[in-house]
């Protein structure tokens, strides 16, 4: 069957022009180019501008609600749903739109581990959209090809609007999955990561019930074969504390946790360009270069040469390239069971202590609750620090709700006995504007005498307000800086601080009180109440 036929009986559309179906690397790059997609950096990478939409738009990302998922999905605000008519509307204009245009056809895997992996095809408008479907995701050989019956297909129409009146939906922009037809129908929006965020959601709903606990995570390897887990939102340190020279990288965004240990769901990278140097992350900088895409970066005037400094088109600007990109990446992208799990947070109060060990009762809290703090100059309209959760560290891409996924961690911390840190990388000696950021070097220094088990034997102290574990030692870092109410000049100010943010976070979690069990609730901070 010819690949125009498999569109026309699979999917419906009946394609009038040409279909590029697993073009090379060097052909989609000069595809991208000629249709005017696209510029060639001076580095060698395309660099693709998405328009109005430079980030993911979770107010239009919907969950098809149908008999075989209304009952375990969790809808709300993170899964919006969406009745069958409207998105059967939605498909009928997309694949008649897509029928009138050249299409970029590719089958690639998501899951390094091949008992779990998922087959996926996109169907993509713009030819850099499928190049960049070819670097985040696994490249099959050859072989793997033949017969290639996918699992899950992407069809991305960026240049398509809805209409919000008449399609019945929130505005022009589109992002569906259809769990019962194996569809993820994408419109109205050119911004990539929508594609790679809609298949790692996907997995999250799947994968649960083969026993598989997938995470928003990057993860690392040691030489004797020990694998480290890193949880963080934006702005923690999770890319830079992950590319460890002395580690293999595995991954530095999705992964699953099987029987067996950890694979990456992913054949790539999708790494944060604001501010980068050569000098910050040389791996980074390194990987962008012939194959590679770039988001939203302008030039210096009159060159192509990329100014990462520049957030002319948006602080989100993007780079997407091969994993194998990464000089100590591991190929293929599978480790064993982790020995120690990281949940990093900037807290720019100060309070929390640059590393603490957890309970399984407090992981699972601190897991459902996914904190950081966002400072000022990072968004528009924030002017000091503010709390901000995102449970499991990734809460637009999780279909159940969110003690599913606490519950397989804490299985898998019990069973394999993990340890679970979690480390402040953010504000020591007062609050931001106050204190001071924590240097990078005892970050390191912390992290590292923890994977090599130095911290088994010290001594711990208790926190009184969040009950987490403070070693008393650890090697290579002033022993001050770890009770961090020691190093405030004013104890009664991180006293009310300190206070505060266990308020916020016994505020944020009274929304998973309803499926949270009394384990996870006991590991709550203790508020202080006001005389």
């Amino acid at each position: 069957m010819s690949i125009q036929q498999l569109l026309a009986k699979q999917y419906g559309i009946h394609a009038e022009t040409e279909i590029f179906h697993n073009l090379s690397v060097s052909e989609l790059v000069e595809h991208a180019i000629l249709n005017k997609e696209a510029t060639l950096a001076s580095n060698g990478a395309i660099n693709a501008s998405t328009g109005k939409r430079t980030g993911r738009s979770p107010k239009d990302r919907y969950i098809v609600k149908d008999s075989n998922v209304e009952k375990t999905v969790w809808w709300g605000e993170v899964n919006i749903p969406m009745e069958e008519t409207v998105f059967d509307n939605l498909y009928q204009k997309v694949t008649q739109y897509l029928s009138n245009k050249k299409l970029y056809v590719r089958e690639v895997f998501a899951g390094a581990d091949e008992k779990y992996r998922l087959k996926v095809r996109a169907i993509n408008e713009l030819a850099w959209h499928n190049l960049f479907i070819n670097n985040m995701f696994i490249r099959p050989e050859p072989k793997e090809l033949e017969n290639f019956e996918a699992n899950f297909t992407i069809i991305a129409a960026p240049k398509f609007l809805a209409n919000p009146e008449t399609d019945g939906i929130r505005s022009e922009a589109f992002v569906v999955i259809n769990f019962s037809k194996k569809i993820v129908l994408i419109g109205g929006t050119e911004y990539a990561g929508e594609m790679k965020k809609s298949i790692f959601s996907i997995l999250n709903y799947l994968l649960p019930q083969q026993n598989v606990f997938p995470m928003h995570c990057s993860a690392n390897i040691g030489k004797e074969g020990d694998v480290a887990i890193f949880f963080g939102l934006s702005g923690t340190g999770k890319t830079t504390l992950s590319a460890d020279p002395n580690r293999g990288l595995i991954g530095d965004d999705e992964h699953g946790w099987t029987e067996n240990g950890v694979f990456n769901f992913e054949g790539g990278c999708y790494a944060k360009c604001i501010g980068l140097t050569e000098e910050k992350e040389p791996d980074i900088w390194n990987a962008i270069r012939y194959g590679s895409v770039l988001e939203n970066i302008v030039y210096y005037p009159n060159t192509r040469i990329p100014d990462y400094d520049s957030n002319a088109l948006t602080e989100n600007t993007r780079t997407a390239y091969p994993i194998h990109y990464i000089k100590n990446a591991v190929i293929p992208s599978i480790g064993g069971i982790p020995k120690n799990i990281f949940f990093l947070t900037c807290d720019a109060f100060g309070v929390l202590p640059p590393i603490s060990k957890l309970e399984s009762a407090q992981a699972m809290y601190h897991y459902i609750s996914g904190y950081t703090a966002k400072i000022a100059g990072t968004e528009a309209g924030i002017t000091e620090p503010t709390t901000t959760f995102s449970a499991c560290f990734g809460q637009p891409f999780l279909p159940l709700h969110p003690t599913q996924y606490a519950k397989m961690l804490k299985e898998k911390m019990e069973k394999y006995n993990v340890n679970v840190w979690l480390i402040n990388t953010g504000w020591t000696g007062g609050n931001y504007g106050v204190g001071s950021r924590m240097k990078l070097s005892y970050t390191r220094a912390m992290i590292t005498a923890a994977l090599e088990g130095k911290l088994d034997k010290v001594s711990y102290t208790k926190d009184p307000i969040f009950g987490i574990l403070v070693p008393n030692e650890v090697p290579n870092v002033p022993t001050e800086l770890l009770t961090p109410r020691n190093t405030w000049a004013d104890k009664e100010s991180y006293d009310k601080k300190a206070n505060e943010l266990a308020q916020g976070f016994v505020k944020n979690f009274e929304r998973f009180a309803d499926f949270a069990t009394p384990e996870m609730l006991s590991a709550a901070p203790k508020v202080a109440i006001k005389a």
